[in-house]
């Protein structure tokens, strides 16, 4: 059997929040979807370049009560990087916490508006360990 990736698909309670948080991180709106008979919108976002690897944000326009205040359950969403110090520092200068800090020029994590766990891990080789990331402390969970 043979199959294909597609997309990871999360709820999101903000639409446009969530798109700007998925900007910063660099992906773009590959396509859209509003469906009235069933009143929602779905947004796929992807790394340029990618369009076959996109997140799929699903707003609900009533609200989803079922949405969970933790979306830990989920796992996370794992993007690759040119350079892991500066993506965190667009991060942070952009108002966005970073979760679990790049200490050893490699991963970190951060969270979306919903607390969806976002991994981000240097491209190729760690980067030599770096201050004030390799100083910093977790903030939260991830």
């Amino acid at each position: 059997m043979q199959m294909k990736y597609l997309h990871t698909m999360v709820r999101v309670a903000d639409l446009d929040a969530s798109i700007a948080f998925f900007a910063l991180l660099g992906l773009e709106e590959t396509r859209r979807w509003d469906n009235e008979a069933g009143r929602f919108t779905l947004v796929f976002m992807a790394p340029p370049g990618q369009p076959e690897c996109p997140v799929e944000l699903t707003y609900n326009w009533d609200g989803d009560d079922g949405l969970p205040s933790d979306s830990r359950h989920f796992g996370h969403l794992a993007y690759e990087v040119k350079d892991i110090y500066a993506t965190c520092q667009h991060l942070m200068d952009n108002g966005i916490t970073i979760n679990r800090p790049p200490r050893e020029g490699r991963m970190a994590f951060v969270r979306s508006p919903d607390n969806i766990s976002i991994e981000l891990l240097q491209e190729g080789d760690n980067l030599p360990v770096a201050e004030p990331w390799a100083s910093m402390e977790n903030i939260g969970h991830w």
